[in-house]
């Protein structure tokens, strides 16, 4: 990517005020972002610190409408300090109707946010409205900020510490990608709506690829550990399967046990979900799957197929977990999944366990494909674990041995194969030809629409 701004966004064949802000305003325009057309609202801090004002809330909403009317996906570049208070009430209708028009375009066209100063109190909920935020570093955002957070608790703060981008990239999971400055910005922007379409309405645009779709990814045979406990990388083998290893992770910070990213196949764009051993051991936790749930939905309203890897031991136990809500929480994911219309794709690499197996889009939550590698392991439990209820009454060397005979007999995939829960036991070489193939069939998969408006979905 290149970091002169006009090679990233410049105007296009229309007469329109592109790139000129109007001091203490929002400018809207219509512009081009990496060669594709968008449009584009831009808010300007040199007044009142990009204050809110009734005029701006009712721009963002002409482009919202203008959006959706013209099927372009939307981009904003904000630092707003919140609602004006000269403006005062009618400055609180105006952002909740901004709030409203993009709310009424959602997975209609992309919604893309860039962050590059403050955005404080209730305009700051745009960014949670958007499909991916993007932050410089020096950036922060919150609804309460220090002053009111110290008055009720009695803790000082800082806006860094409250809600600087780090904290939104790793704790809130607001932030999608982190970034030094506005023109990296413009060009993550860019490169996020390269795998996209512009609409609902569209598929991704296929690239031509020099890199052969039935390539032999080596690697593969070899990165599962000998250990049953072993940790590796889950981005390795996303980088082998994805066209010259490029991919575009995102929230890379937030609930890192699942990784969730932008990639191509054979010149298709994909959306990859993958557990990461390196991190909690792949487990399942709140944060994960609100993580997974986002990502699965977003792939959906845009078109692009799902390529699910699965190595998790379950959801992570815990009291705590469980009154924060765990079943609620792991149901939006499995949810998700079921109302998921596009090619979905499974591959189980290594374990696959309990409740966690079947939200990572089992062929029970009605995954299209899903293929196994010889040493999968899809059960209720480990051996370890169905030793210790089945045998619990039983000496230790009893208990050992069944835990060998249990490991030998199920956990294989080959007993999830012959009744029709595997479609195929792959060798992981092969994994990124046998993905290739499976998109070919599936690529022309119709979306069935439900009868009523929409699903009463767990948040």
């Amino acid at each position: 990517m290149t970091t002169n701004h006009d090679n990233i966004i410049s105007k296009p064949p229309v007469k329109l005020g592109i790139l000129t802000r109007v001091p203490g305003s929002t400018e809207v325009c219509v512009a081009e972002l990496g060669g594709r057309r968008v449009i584009a609202v831009f808010s300007n801090p040199g007044q009142q610190r990009g204050a809110f004002r009734q005029d701006d809330g009712a721009k963002i909403s002409r482009a919202a409408t203008l959006a959706k009317e013209n099927l372009l996906p939307l981009v904003l570049i904000l630092s707003t300090s919140g609602a004006s208070i000269s403006d005062g009430v009618p400055a609180l209708v105006s952002w909740g109707r901004a709030a409203k028009a993009i709310s009424d375009i959602s997975g209609i066209v992309p919604i893309l946010i860039g962050l590059t100063g403050p955005a404080i109190s209730g305009p700051a909920l745009l960014l949670g409205l958007a499909d991916i935020v993007i932050s410089t570093v020096d950036s922060y955002a919150y609804v309460s900020g220090p002053a009111m957070v110290e008055e009720f608790t009695g803790v000082k703060t800082s806006n860094s510490e409250l809600g600087g981008s780090h904290i939104q990239a790793s704790r809130s999971g607001v932030t999608s990608i982190e970034v030094t400055d506005e023109s990296e910005i413009l060009e993550g922007l860019a490169e996020v709506l390269s795998y996209l379409p512009n609409s609902t309405d569209h598929l991704p645009l296929r690239i031509d690829d020099d890199d052969d779709p039935n390539r032999i990814c080596d690697e593969l045979a070899k990165v599962i550990p000998a250990s049953p406990t072993g940790s590796y990388d889950v981005r390795h083998i996303i980088a082998d399967i994805s066209d010259n290893g490029e991919y575009l992770e995102l929230r890379a910070k937030w609930a890192p046990q699942l990784v969730t990213c932008l990639a191509r196949i054979g010149g298709r764009s994909v959306g990859v979900i993958a557990n990461q051993p390196q991190a909690m051991a792949g487990t399942l936790d709140i944060q994960a799957s609100q993580k997974g749930a986002r990502f699965v939905r977003f792939c959906s309203a845009f078109n692009l197929p799902l390529i699910t890897l699965v190595d998790t031991p379950g959801f992570l136990p815990g009291k705590d977990i469980e009154w924060r809500g765990m079943i609620r929480h792991g149901a939006e994911l499995a949810f998700s999944y079921a109302a998921c219309s596009v090619p979905r794709i499974c591959v189980i690499m290594r374990k696959a366990y309990g409740g966690a197996y079947i939200v990572m889009d089992s062929k029970g939550m009605g995954s299209d494909i899903v293929f196994a590698w010889p040493q999968a392991e899809i059960a209720v439990m480990g051996a370890q674990g169905a030793a210790q209820i089945l045998m619990r009454r039983a000496s230790d060397e009893e208990r050992l041995a069944y835990q060998n005979s249990y490991q030998q007999t199920y956990l294989t995939p080959w007993k999830a194969a012959e009744r029709g829960f595997v479609d195929a036991v792959i060798d992981p070489v092969s994994t990124r030809s046998e993905i290739n193939a499976a998109l070919d069939i599936l690529i022309t998969k119709k979306e069935h629409v439900r009868p009523s408006k929409h699903a009463n979905s767990p948040l």
